[in-house]
């Protein structure tokens, strides 16, 4: 099948180019962007079985409120130390000039001695905002709260910062558009420049950007279409990894084709012959590595979270695109250019003498059992980190450090509890008509103010109360305010736990409550994530591991494949964890990252391992010895497999430029698990241990033996 399809497309390149080129100006022209699909509020990405969702709910039907966002301005003087009267007139002004101001959305902005911190030293300004805090115009209207802010402080001695849900969205669409930016620069530039270094040649270097470009115009509004019509919600961070994405798998298949190309034409095959035969065995390769790679991600269509649901599909589409690419587009290109896709270089014309990969066959065909032990143990060592890894879900603190909601964060904490800002609701609902009694309440708030961990309870009420009645008195709303910051582990703890256990516990009779709020919110996300790995990383290791069978017709290699590949997953945790927590002193990990790690390295890196044993494989089928044909798997396989490794590598390292914790976290972790995946896994672990297991690696399947080809050759010495 795919020798037909190579020589479809190396003779008919124009018809191909040309099909590539219509899809591309349809999808352009007619299909909605991924911007018409994004939404950048966790919280709602939660299904309605989570106690946070119908909190939402029942404060939505009892006091109609909604999403809405809000917004508040943190007011403290430059130097520290207790606020003036004047100082707390001028803040009242910046009040009353942002309601004077109508601005769109704005609802009001309200502030007062009850807004002055015990100890004098912060005052906030709570400012109402009509709308979802992911709408632009609620996110235009916390700029323009800025600036009127700015304008009305400018001379005082006071500092100022605006934050709330609806400017943490705004500073972090700020850093997500700057990261975009920065990693696509950054991407372009490092591939352009590896591949510069291995194929001494511009054409080559610049192969990639010309057909994953195409493809970058095709996927994101398939991946719209798909999202529309199916309903699925796409995250904000879903267009910053869709780029490192297509890059790095599109260089790597780039390159599995070109390297096998090469080494057609170094056999003394002609340039179409060689390009038939190199797309007859890479696209067997590239097929089945997409397909593990979709495979794995559409596993994410078992997630409850809706980040991840939506995720998953999206790269998996994604790929599968640029896998089609990767087999019609990019032979049909190189068809057309023939040897001269290698030009200036000469190097394609012979084998280079003394290579360093040819080096390395030989020692691990000698020593499989040394190179299994050393590579292996390299693995376990990192993996023992895994064992110390925490998770953070702390919102504020993937924000680029001096972001203006995360800096009036940490000065509204020098006069507030840190949840004042977003204190958790618990909703006390009659369940048998009886009206709510307004001191049963307030002895019930008081035994909530008690429990460890709570800062205390706000009045809600405009009497001053500690409950806020609903028209028909059957709901009451009490405002809890806990010690520690609103994402923290301690309170996601104290909210699943302590806080939940006496809310329920000590509910007056004939109620029932539910707790709300953003740190309801992220335990319910918490519990979410848990569940979506228990179930996402078995599911998605058995299907790659379906795919390895199916494609090697055995039991044994996919086997030893997998395992490999789980190693080489809690290897990278290790890696992140020993950096991370470690060395730089993080809380712990962001909380998407395992789920985010497990599929980029086990099916990403998945490829590597496809290419090795396929040639393992090939080897096998014409009855070379294991020993010999590991060798041979890595003098010819190796030096594709570490340039497709070094530039995804590097590719994924680019969003550490990206400013913020989350994508630099990401960014290393993954960079560090395609080089272990690349360099130790695939290159020196997977031969060895199947040069160790013999012809038994392929069972039940019977691979035939050479007669001319002793079971244990003789090797070269190792020099």
């Amino acid at each position: 099948m795919f020798t037909k399809l190579g020589r479809f497309v190396v003779h008919n390149p124009w018809k191909v180019i040309a099909a590539w080129v219509v899809a591309a100006v349809a999808v352009i022209a007619f299909a909605p962007t991924l911007a018409d699909v994004t939404t950048k509020d966790q919280a709602a990405l939660l299904p309605d079985k989570y106690e946070s969702v119908q909190a939402q709910k029942l404060a939505a039907d009892a006091f109609g409120q909604t999403n809405d966002a809000t917004a508040s301005i943190v007011v403290k003087r430059n130097a520290g130390g207790e606020l003036t009267a004047s100082d707390q007139a001028k803040v009242t002004e910046v009040a009353t000039k942002i309601t004077a101001a109508k601005i769109e959305r704005v609802t009001a902005a309200i502030t007062g001695p009850q807004a002055v911190s015990p100890n004098k030293q912060v005052q906030i300004i709570s400012v109402g905002l009509k709308g979802a805090p992911d709408e632009q115009a609620v996110l235009d209207a916390v700029q323009k709260i800025r600036d009127v802010t700015g304008s009305t402080l400018t001379g005082a001695d006071l500092e100022y910062g605006v934050t709330g849900d609806a400017a943490l969205m705004l500073d972090n669409q700020d850093a997500f558009d700057n990261a975009f930016i920065v990693v696509g620069i950054a991407t372009v530039v490092l591939i352009v420049g590896l591949l510069l270094v291995i194929y001494r040649s511009p054409v080559a270097a610049f192969l990639p950007i010309l057909t994953v470009g195409l493809v970058s115009a095709i996927a994101p509004g398939l991946i719209a279409l798909v999202a529309k019509a199916t309903d699925l919600q796409v995250t904000q961070d879903l267009q910053t990894i869709l780029t490192v994405v297509l890059y790095g798998v599109g260089t790597d298949y780039i390159l599995f084709l070109l390297f096998r190309f090469r080494e057609r034409l170094r056999a003394g095959e002609a340039p179409k012959e060689a390009l038939v035969n190199a797309v007859a065995r890479v696209a067997e390769v590239i097929v089945s590595a997409a397909g593990a790679i979709v495979v794995a991600f559409s596993a994410l269509l078992l997630a409850v979270f809706g980040g991840f649901k939506s995720l998953g599909p999206g790269l998996a589409i994604a790929v599968a695109v640029m896998a089609f690419a990767a087999i019609t587009l990019v032979p049909a290109v190189v068809s057309l250019l023939g040897p001269k896709v290698f030009w200036p270089s000469k190097s394609w014309q012979k084998t280079p003498k003394g290579a360093m990969f040819k080096r390395f066959g030989t020692f691990t065909a000698r020593r499989p059992a040394v190179v299994a032990a050393i590579s292996g143990g390299v693995m376990v060592v990192l993996a023992l980190g895994s064992l110390g890894m925490k998770v953070d879900y702390d919102a504020f603190s993937q924000l680029p450090d001096g972001t203006e909601s995360s800096r009036a964060i940490k000065d509204l904490q020098a006069g507030f509890p840190a949840g004042a800002l977003n204190p958790t609701t618990v909703y006390v609902r009659s369940t048998d008509g009886t009206p709510l009694d307004p001191a049963e309440l307030t002895t019930y708030a008081g035994k909530l103010a008690k429990v460890d961990g709570v800062g205390g309870v706000l009045p809600a009420g405009a009497d001053g109360s500690m409950a806020l009645l609903n028209k028909d008195k059957a709901v009451a709303q009490i405002n809890v305010v806990l010690k520690n910051a609103p994402y923290a582990n301690a309170s996601l703890d104290l909210v699943d736990g302590k806080l939940r256990d006496v809310s329920h516990a000590e509910a007056p009779e004939g109620t029932t409550t539910l707790l709300g709020g953003v740190t309801s919110s992220y335990t319910d996300i918490r519990d979410a994530n848990s569940r979506d790995l228990s179930v996402i990383f078995p599911v998605a290791g058995g299907l790659i591991a379906v795919i390895l069978a199916l494609l090697l017709r055995s039991l044994i290699a996919p086997l030893v494949l997998m395992l490999a590949v789980v190693l080489s997953f809690f290897s990278s945790i290790g890696a992140t964890v020993f950096v991370f927590q470690g060395a730089a002193g993080h809380a712990g990990v962001t909380f998407s990252l395992p789920i985010m790690l497990y599929l980029f390295v086990v099916a990403i890196g998945t490829d590597y391992n496809i290419l090795m044993i396929a040639r393992l494989r090939e080897e096998a089928e014409r009855g070379t010895d294991p020993r010999t044909a590991a060798d041979r798997a890595i003098e010819h396989g190796g030096p594709s497999v570490a340039a497709a490794g070094l530039i995804l590598a590097g590719t994924f390292s680019s969003l550490m430029l990206a400013g913020m914790a989350l994508l630099t976290e990401m960014g290393f972790s993954v960079a560090a698990g395609i080089v272990i995946s690349a360099f130790v896994m695939s290159s020196f672990l997977v031969p060895s241990v199947i040069a160790l297991l013999g012809r038994r690696a392929w069972w039940p399947r019977r691979m035939k033996v050479d007669s001319a080809v002793p079971e244990e050759r003789e090797l070269e010495p190792v020099s």
